[in-house]
This record gives C-alpha cells, structure tokens and sequence, in this order.
C-alpha cells in the first residue's frame, strides 16, 4: 500500500539549526472574487495553505507563522487547530513589512528562518530543505533565495547572479533596466535566513522603489552592502507556480493531478484514462488497482491492492478492501468499508456502512447505516430506511443473508445470518436466521376486471 503526499519527515541532520517557517498570507485576494480567502481555496480536498504547512511541517519546525491581513478570521480558523501562530499585517506596505509582523511571534528564536507564500502551495519539503542546507554552505551566503526560469518571465523579480549561483541582488521588474529584464532567472519570493540576520536587515529596508513598499526582496542587497554574498537556488516553474485567480487555481490543480496520476502509476495502478481521474492529497492506492475513467476520489479514500474502480464513481472517506468491485456509477461515501471481494455495483450509494467480505450490493441500492455480513447479497432496488426525520438507526444483515429486489429494510432492524427476505418486503421487525420473511399482501387476480374498467372508462369518456 503507497501514499503519495510531502507531509513525511526528511532527515535532518543532527547538527543542524532548528527551522522557524513564516507564511504569507495577508494578501486580499481580489481577483479570485471570493468570499472565501484566496488561500483557503482548495487543491486536490485540501486548503493551499494546508498544503504548505503540511509540506514545511516535514521540516519538523520550531515554530510556524501565519502573517494574516484581509479575510484573517477565516485563516486564523483554519490554522488554529493546528496550533499555528498567527501575525496580524494591518497595512498592506510591502512583503518586507509583511515579514516583520511575525517578529514578536520569533521572540527569543535562534536559527532559520524559511519565508513562504501561502499561494504558492506546491513547494516540496525537499526543496525547503534545499534552501535550508544552502544557508549552510561553505560559503555561508546571507540570505539563499528560490529562483525559477518561466516561460515567459513577465513582470516577475529578476535574480541577478553569477554562473555559480552567487547573487548581485534581486530587481523587481518596475525598477529594473532593459538589461536586467533580459534576465531569465526569476524570484519566487521564498527565502531562508538566519533569526540573526532577517529582523537587522528588515529593520534598514526603504520604500524609495516606484511601489512605494518595503521589498523584502531589498535584504539582498543590504547584505551585499555589508559584504556578505547570498546565493540562488533553482527550481521548476510548476512547483512555485502561484495563485490569484481561478483560472491559475485550475491550472495549478491540474499539475498536483497529473504529478499524482504518474506517481499512481509508477506505484503499480493502472489508470485507463489518466487525465480523467481526480485524486485528493491523501487519496491511497494500492499495487494493481484497476481505475476506470472518469473516477473522483474524495478526501479520506483508501483503496487496497487488487480492487476495480468502474467509471463515473466517487469515492470519498471511504475504504475499498483487496479485490473489490466498485461501481460503474457508484458513490461511497464517508464511512462506506468494503471488505475483501466485495461488489457494489452501478448506481449504489454506499454511507457509513460495512460491508462485509464477498458480500454483493450490486444495483440501484442505499446502503446507509449498516452491517452487512460476509457473502450476503442485496438485491436491487433494496434500501435502508434509516432516518426518521430527527434520528439515524441501523440496519444489520446477517452473513449469507439473502435480500430480494426492492425490498425496504426500517431501521433498527436485523436480518439474521443465512436468512432470506423476499422481493418486495417492508421489513419493520427482525428476521432470525436462515428464516424466510414474506412481507407484501398475497397476489390476487380477478379475470376480466382490466378490460371492463377499460370499457366502463372509455365509455364515461365518449360520454
């Protein structure tokens, strides 16, 4: 069984310093035209700003600093359970201002200091750690920044630097020359810098830039002023690709799916039509699972080694056992637990139910709140009436049982083991095992009845 996600520990050497994270997210988001704040929208089930602290969360850091400005109710919501600081940036002055509102959340914090977006969710734990073992370098560079190469660099920072890495400064596109804008290497914002250095340096930042705010990105060239290098570290576009609107939160969706589609696979699963099929960031795949187009995974969705997923099925906090059979058109919901060699088949939704090993559900069925036993089978068109209106009851069917085609099971109800209940029963009392329960008005036929009302109508009708 694989998981595919960056939320893992990386090794850390013993000697390093410890790491403190700060986060960006103060911005307002305006080109989303949202409600929701622009770094709580999701990608793959999960908030951007989630991914990030999961990602960083492998550095195992000290501490983790949210700066937050507009909309900071829903962020500080979203954060608060993991026990994530937040710093309030009330004016919006600048990325180095920003940086400076988490100083007082930095107290008394010696070591590194790994400055992120929250709108850049892709970045690996592998590459923070990058940046991290940089600032470690022979060289001890003063500030290690995270450089990219765009197809079309547009208006983004350019890294002035040498063959080596080693930088000049960093040039924000309004201020820079023609030269400078001929510059492929641009800044992605994410920087590491020591506690020592960051706060100094921020504190002799000027806004004499034609913003008018306070670059964070300036600290590189204050460094140099005092005659301590920094250094550049590169990565791909794809991984530091930002978001402000929609159309760039879809495509940022899209390279998560597809690095996830490959990963999948190279994991032993075969995806009929990859580009069809939408995981979540926590979705579990087993070796030689069969996934047919057009299948969405849900948030909480395990699927274990041999099982088929149909086409057109959904799955979410959901586990399918070894070798089962999902769908076409089927829907697992939170809760669903299929065992080993089930069938639950086309247009049968599944909800807080087990469904036990062997055992068959396979049409047009509701399964909510119950346990069905091992090798049971439920006919179609069978459901469990499990609410009334203000309550949830359970249902249970018994190993072997045998429910016939559109029956109705009412909650709280047993179906013992090896029992069988007729097609077309209101089963409102319990079944012992291996009983047969017959629960319809016995079938009464009257010759010739049809065609005289017809008559009779018809009749009335000319009338």
């Amino acid at each position: 069984m694989t998981t595919h996600s960056n939320d893992q520990p990386i090794p850390i050497h013993p000697n390093a310093a410890s790491v403190a994270v700060v986060i960006l997210a103060a911005g307002k988001g305006t080109r989303m035209k949202s409600d929701l704040h622009k770094v709580l929208h999701p990608i793959a089930g999960r908030p951007m700003l989630l991914h990030l602290v999961a990602s960083a969360g492998a550095l195992q850091p000290a501490r983790t600093v949210v700066v937050t400005g507009a909309g900071r109710e829903q962020v500080e919501a979203a954060v608060a359970p993991l026990g994530i600081v937040t710093a309030l940036q009330a004016e919006q002055l600048g990325t180095g201002h920003a940086v400076a509102q988490a100083r007082a959340a930095l107290a008394g914090f010696e070591g590194d200091v790994l400055i992120l977006y929250g709108d850049v969710p892709l970045v690996t734990a592998a590459t923070m750690q990058r940046m991290i073992d940089r600032l470690h370098g022979d060289d001890t560079p003063a500030v290690v920044v995270l450089g990219f190469r765009p197809a079309d660099p547009g208006a983004y920072g350019r890294v002035i630097a040498d063959a080596a890495g080693r930088m000049d400064r960093i040039v924000e596109y309004k201020d820079a020359s023609a030269a400078e804008r001929a510059v492929t290497l641009c800044n992605s914002g994410l920087m590491a810098v020591r506690s020592t250095d960051l706060f100094a340096l921020l504190d002799r930042l000027g806004n004499d830039n034609a913003a008018g705010e306070y670059y964070l990105t300036d600290i590189v060239g204050l460094a140099g002023a005092d005659g301590r290098a920094s250094a550049v570290i590169e990565t791909g576009a794809d991984e530091v690709a930002g978001v402000n609107s929609r159309g760039e939160l879809a495509g940022v969706e899209g390279a998560w799916q597809a690095i996830r589609r490959a990963q999948a696979m190279a994991d032993g699963a075969t995806l009929i039509a990859p580009d069809t099929v939408w995981f979540a960031h926590d979705t579990v795949i087993g070796r030689d699972v069969v996934i047919e187009p057009n299948v969405v995974f849900g948030p909480g969705a395990r699927v274990d080694d041999g099982a088929t997923i149909h086409a057109f099925s959904h799955v979410e906090g959901a586990t399918v056992g070894k070798g089962a059979s999902v769908g076409p058109f089927a829907r697992l919901r939170p809760g669903a637990e299929l065992g080993a060699d089930t069938k639950v088949g086309n247009f049968v939704e599944v909800k807080k139910a087990i469904i036990g090993d062997g055992a068959k559900v396979s049409h047009l069925t509701y399964i909510g709140d119950a346990d069905i036993g091992a090798g049971a089978n439920i006919g179609a068109g069978t459901i469990t009436c499990n609410y009334d209106g203000y309550f949830k009851y359970r249902t249970v069917v018994g190993a072997g049982a045998f429910i016939g085609s559109n029956s109705a099971l009412v909650a709280p109800v047993t179906i013992g083991a090896g029992a069988i209940v007729a097609a077309g029963s209101v089963v409102t009392r319990d079944v012992e095992a291996d009983a047969l329960a017959l629960v319809r008005p016995p079938q009464v036929a009257k010759p010739g009845w049809a065609k005289s009302f017809r008559d009779l109508m018809l009749a009335k009708k000319r009338g």
